[in-house]
């Protein structure tokens, strides 16, 4: 039976919907606990590009392009991936692609150079094209549609915890000990969230008719996968590169990591102000997240190089971000164009090759115009999310 929307819910649908979104909470926080390592791989190095740079004699635009390679291997395989492997059993699929991070930071804490750390990097893309397309799929499946929004909100809590405690802590940790080690760290971190998903997690089944489930107008998916990829194309314009750019406006390296994580909580603030209306709003959240990210963008240029201001944009660029994935989860599952898991597979697509562009988009400007420069690109970028949600607000409403 379809569940109904939003925007046609009575009393007792909408209490019956609260009653199984509270009975999903276990799987959604394990799901939750699997991003924070999945998104802790994935950012590692951007709190680390400097020491990884100086260690291999390489410059930061190209240590850049290790977040860059991992982000093509997801952009590329994500959709082919999850169809050739969507009547596999969930959960199995879901613990090997935990198995596949632990490889991968393994290999890149024993890297002897950077192409080694580079085919580090690339295994562990591989791994993250199939985990956010089935984890997506996986908290679409243990909530109820009308609690869609809440699900993937509660899902990314643990990437956004990547950002607070993961990439922050692993900065300091490269700092204190050197980069090698916040991936060795890493690796043994993933492997013990893969053990407790697989006491915990709860198993879900794909229903045959979700597989055909496809809806005549692809148009709403298309758009929503556009602005998902421009809104982390303008991010991680920036984003990248925030430790070079922190470093040149006057902080020490020995604060780059506490900095980040104050950065982080932020965004886990903006994730929480954000998800009470995700469900309830997501075509006023499409149109202002952009506009508040950009914002924050502008604040930094016009500031830049000055730390205070550049500190205060960052602040409000990194807060308004917290919401950008679970907002997008959200949009492309609700859609209705395709299963769950094949929809989170365009919007991991579509986000890996704004983050895999954002580093190559980065730097270029970094090499040809200068550190000051990123934050006006990057929004730039974000003002086209927003123009979209203007011109085409159907597609942002939701099914």
């Amino acid at each position: 039976m379809q569940q109904p929307t939003t925007a046609d819910r009575s009393p007792s649908v909408v209490a019956d919907g609260d009653a199984a979104f509270r009975a999903a909470r276990i799987g959604l926080v394990t799901l939750s606990l699997a991003s924070f390592g999945a998104l802790t791989t994935e950012m590692l190095p951007v709190g680390l590009l400097p020491q990884i740079a100086d260690s291999l004699g390489i410059a930061e635009q190209h240590a850049g392009l290790l977040v860059g390679v991992y982000a093509l291997m997801v952009a590329v395989l994500a959709v082919p991936l999850t169809i050739l492997t969507r009547r596999l059993p969930r959960k199995p699929l879901l613990l090997a692609t935990l198995f596949g991070y632990a490889i991968s930071n393994a290999l890149a804490a024993t890297a002897s150079g950077f192409a080694v750390l580079a085919l580090a990097r690339g295994l562990g893309g591989i791994a993250h094209a199939l985990f956010f397309s089935i984890s997506i799929g996986y908290a679409a499946r243990l909530a109820p549609l009308s609690h869609t929004g809440k699900a993937m909100a509660l899902m990314s809590v643990g990437g956004s915890a990547g950002f607070v405690l993961g990439v922050p802590l692993g900065t300091v940790i490269g700092t204190v000990w050197g980069w090698r080690a916040a991936f060795a760290i890493l690796t043994a971190g993933v492997l013990a969230i893969a053990a407790v998903a697989w006491r915990v997690l709860p198993d879900v089944s794909v229903p045959p008719t979700e597989q055909r489930r496809v809806r005549r107008d692809p148009r709403p998916l298309i758009v929503v996968i556009l602005a998902c990829g421009l809104a982390f194309l303008g991010h991680y314009t920036a984003y990248t590169y925030i430790s070079s750019m922190l470093q040149s406006a006057g902080l020490r390296q020995d604060w780059i990591g506490p900095v980040l994580l104050v950065f982080g909580v932020v965004g886990l603030i903006g994730l929480r102000i954000g998800a009470a209306h995700l469900d309830r709003r997501p075509l006023g959240s499409a149109r202002m997240i952009p506009a508040l990210l950009a914002t924050g963008l502008l604040v930094v240029a016009a500031g830049y190089p000055a730390l205070v201001p550049v500190l205060v944009g960052v602040t409000l660029w990194t807060g308004a971000f917290g919401s950008v994935p679970s907002l997008f989860q959200a949009l492309a599952v609700r859609a209705g164009v395709a299963s769950a898991d094949v929809a989170g597979a365009w919007v991991n697509s579509s986000a890996n090759v704004g983050i895999a562009g954002g580093s190559v988009v980065g730097g270029y400007v970094l090499s040809h115009a200068g550190i000051g420069w990123l934050p006006v690109v990057a929004a730039a970028l974000l003002l086209a999310v927003g123009i979209l949600a203007l011109l085409a607000p159907a597609a942002f409403r939701g099914a």
